[in-house]
């Protein structure tokens, strides 16, 4: 029974864990100035042919890294945060496997990671895998031997009901199911609401979400000097993009190395349809500045 490839299953891609894939390599990466691994958290309800047109691109570009694509499933938002967990464990397991972690073989040359995260969906996720990764490694020695760069596609935003029913009524074709799903999501928005009044403190699930993506050791392996990129439209109706602008301008403020790319004319992560080459162009930009910021540091050291 064979798999239509971008339907079904990613082509070159083993599924290891629900809604997780992996793409091995024959040869590791000898370069030390590309990366070997690449993390990519998808959008809420991504399909996988779409996804398949970044992971198609990275073999392109990097076809020596290992490549590990997470799904967001609409579930995520109200599933309880130990099944989250149980759902990533296969990550963290694939991560091991390809010698991302001190606890490694010494023998494997220090891991080279790109990150690239899809809305707030896949922005939730991988906040959730960083946590995950704190408590089991802490990030002092992980971050000293890691190069890497985070790219923020089409997030963070806070979002409101207008763009919480827009974001659902895309995923969630059915209408009862859609009716049944939303009316959960604003008795729990209006629940949060209420608590957060009450008790004084945020505890609403974007804003908090925002407030993590400020985290500079949000992955254990990135610190105030991993360079960040911000991709994002005028146009894109679910994540305003003076929200995304007002992130990265207080990452800088906070002296995080953030870099925005904003595009006119494409709508929610959708901006490689519209302007393929300043989308991958920027993506191999933010690369070169982690490898260059690498050399900096290593400089430093040998003196």
């Amino acid at each position: 029974m064979s798999q239509k490839a971008g339907v079904h299953s990613l082509e070159g891609f083993s599924v290891i864990g629900s809604g997780i894939y992996l793409r091995g390599t024959r040869e590791p990466c000898q370069d030390t100035t590309l990366p070997n691994v690449i993390l990519i958290f998808g959008w809420m309800g991504a399909q996988l042919r779409h996804l398949q047109n970044y992971t198609h691109a990275y073999t392109k570009l990097y076809p020596n890294a290992s490549q590990i694509v997470v799904r967001c499933n609409p579930d995520v938002f109200w599933t309880t945060t130990s099944t989250r967990q149980r759902r990533l464990m296969p990550v963290i397991d694939a991560l091991e496997a390809l010698h991302c972690f001190p606890s490694s073989s010494s023998t494997q040359p220090p891991p080279r990671i790109i990150t690239h995260v899809f809305s707030n969906g896949g922005s939730l996720q991988m906040t959730l895998l960083g946590n995950m990764l704190q408590r089991k490694y802490g990030s002092t020695l992980i971050q000293r031997f890691i190069t890497s760069a985070l790219i923020l596609d089409s997030c963070p935003a806070i979002g409101n009901l207008k763009t919480i029913k827009l974001a659902f009524s895309v995923v969630i074709r059915n209408p009862i199911l859609r009716v049944i799903v939303l009316t959960m999501i604003y008795t729990m928005h209006f629940i949060g609401l209420a608590l957060s009044l009450v008790l004084g403190k945020r505890i609403m699930l974007m804003e908090n979400l925002r407030i993590e993506m400020w985290n500079p050791r949000v992955l254990p392996w990135m610190d105030l000097h991993t360079p960040r990129l911000y991709l994002f439209s005028r146009k894109d109706k679910l994540i305003p993009w003076q929200d995304v602008t007002q992130h990265a301008e207080t990452a800088k403020e906070r002296g995080m190395d953030a870099r925005c790319e904003l595009f006119e004319e494409s709508e929610h992560v959708a901006h490689i349809r519209v302007e393929p080459e300043r989308y991958w162009a920027s993506v191999q930009d933010i690369w070169a500045a982690a490898i260059s910021k690498e050399k900096v540091k290593d400089q430093r050291l040998l003196e």
